[in-house]
């Protein structure tokens, strides 16, 4: 099964742990992670995520990030079916970088699109031709 993490999702277990919501969110994110570790999920990576994470002012949350690159079975680039896509998904009220993120994962056929964005996950009825949930659900559902 693909799956598709945002750069929330992949930043969560940096958050602070204080908050209950943050703190589980960061153990099933963490979960997920040795899944694809071990070959049971296959992860989508793409430039929408290089760009983003290269923004990050933290150097050791960049460079822990990226690393995981390395296990991604695809890297997409921009082409214009994702912008298409992600431009759809702007009409609908999803920010842009996100629309972006989720027109990856759409255009590389993921099962699965994971975040911790609450404004995407309140508008996740609306996008179809992907599930769209948090690291908790998605352990709940699959796992």
């Amino acid at each position: 099964m693909k799956i598709y993490l945002d750069n929330c999702c992949f930043n969560r277990p940096f958050d602070d742990q204080s908050q209950i919501r943050i703190r589980l969110e960061s153990e099933a994110k963490l979960r997920i992670q040795e899944e694809i570790r071990a070959g049971r999920f296959k992860l989508v990576w793409s430039y929408i995520l290089d760009y983003e994470n290269h923004k990050n002012p933290y150097i050791e949350r960049k460079t822990r990030i990226s690393g995981w690159k390395k296990y991604a079975i695809k890297d997409i680039e921009e082409n214009s079916e994702i912008l298409e896509t992600a431009n759809f998904l702007s009409q609908i009220g999803i920010q842009k970088i996100d629309s972006l993120h989720i027109a990856c994962a759409v255009f590389s056929k993921c099962s699965y699109f994971l975040t911790t964005d609450d404004k995407i996950l309140l508008r996740s009825d609306q996008i179809k031709n992907i599930k769209v949930t948090d690291p908790i659900g998605f352990i709940k559902e699959v796992l």
